[in-house]
């Protein structure tokens, strides 16, 4: 089949199309010929080497952490799916891949696709979509009348929480640029700041929930914004002691994550307020309560460019760039 793949960390050419094995299928895990592949900031980090430590991929390694496309054949443990099922996925980590025209996934990490959007729009929901429901249903339990921060709301996992926290019942605040701000208004967005022209937290006070993706300096001021008790949840880092242990890392490494983490906790304990540090996971049975909230018309998918599977590094390039408004898709099959 073929596939991009890197060989090194900093490859200089970018990926490269090559000829690779079939993958081999293990008993749970269920072939997916490749339709579409969501890009994301997370592929770019892999390929420079930031995880490494975390994540130490072996090369030559195959890309891409969204898919969408159908089963071509099962594993003989295989309960949930059949030949020809169309499915969708953030495979787990270590099982990546999907910039291919193959891809072997564990079954409990796929979910049937929304019947209702195509199979392109439907490669760039998993990993935006889990993570968006990690942070705001899991680790904050966004409740009905709270109020929360989404920052970056145009990008591809603030406009999948943006329309997540409105269906909790939330009020959102959220940064965009000016080209932007009809986008989210449009998906449900209450506050909207002109990062360009204002700052946040003269404007935002008291929030319950704040969703970090952006650097430092903004953590530090979306820590003052909270209410006593509010909590952040930063999908950009620093990464924390409970990362580590969740994550199974190394003692060397975990102490490496409470030293990174120190000033910021030590800040929003002193402000009365929690930090935590999430690296989404992969969960197909979260997968099929979005699809749920897609087949209902809660949330769509926002699609900013679709490029053809030999245009893959140049997708990459883009979502690099930052301009992106939602997600980057690669139409392989």
């Amino acid at each position: 089949m073929k596939a991009f793949i890197i060989k090194s960390y900093k490859p200089k050419d970018g990926m490269t199309l090559v000829e690779v094995p079939e993958p081999k299928l293990q008993e749970n895990d269920i072939l997916v010929k490749v339709s579409a592949a969501g890009v994301n900031l997370l592929d770019s980090k892999i390929k420079s080497g930031e995880f490494k430590a975390m994540l130490p991929y072996k090369m030559p390694l195959i890309l891409g952490h969204d898919v969408a496309g159908v089963v071509v054949k099962t594993g003989s443990g295989v309960k949930k799916f059949k030949i020809g099922d169309e499915v969708y996925s953030r495979p787990a980590d270590f099982k990546i891949g999907t910039f291919a025209e193959f891809i072997a996934i564990n079954e409990n990490d796929a979910a049937l696709k929304p019947t209702t959007i195509s199979m392109e729009e439907a490669a760039s929901i998993p990993l935006v979509g889990l993570t968006a429901w990690q942070a705001l249903v899991e680790k904050a339990a966004l409740k009905k009348g709270q109020k929360v921060f989404i920052q970056a709301g145009s990008g591809g996992v603030g406009t999948f929480a943006i329309q997540l926290a409105k269906h909790l019942g939330a009020t959102v605040a959220t940064t965009t640029s000016t080209t932007n701000i009809e986008l989210v208004k449009s998906l449900g967005a209450d506050i909207v700041i002109d990062y360009k022209k204002e700052d946040f937290e003269t404007i935002l006070k008291n929030y319950d929930v704040v969703l970090n993706s952006q650097d430092a300096v903004n953590l530090e001021k979306s820590l003052r914004i909270l209410k006593p008790g509010g909590k952040l949840i930063s999908i950009s880092g620093p990464p924390d002691p409970e990362f580590a242990k969740e994550f199974r890392l190394n003692t060397v490494l975990k102490i490496v994550m409470f030293f990174l983490s120190y000033s910021t906790k030590k800040k929003a304990k002193r402000l009365g307020v929690y930090y935590s540090f999430l690296f989404m996971k992969a969960s197909g049975e979260q997968l099929h309560q979005i699809t749920e909230l897609i087949n209902s018309g809660i949330i769509r998918p926002v699609v900013d460019k679709v490029f053809p599977f030999n245009k893959a590094n140049d997708a990459m390039t883009y979502v690099e760039s930052g301009r992106a408004k939602g997600k980057v898709v690669i139409k392989v099959n």
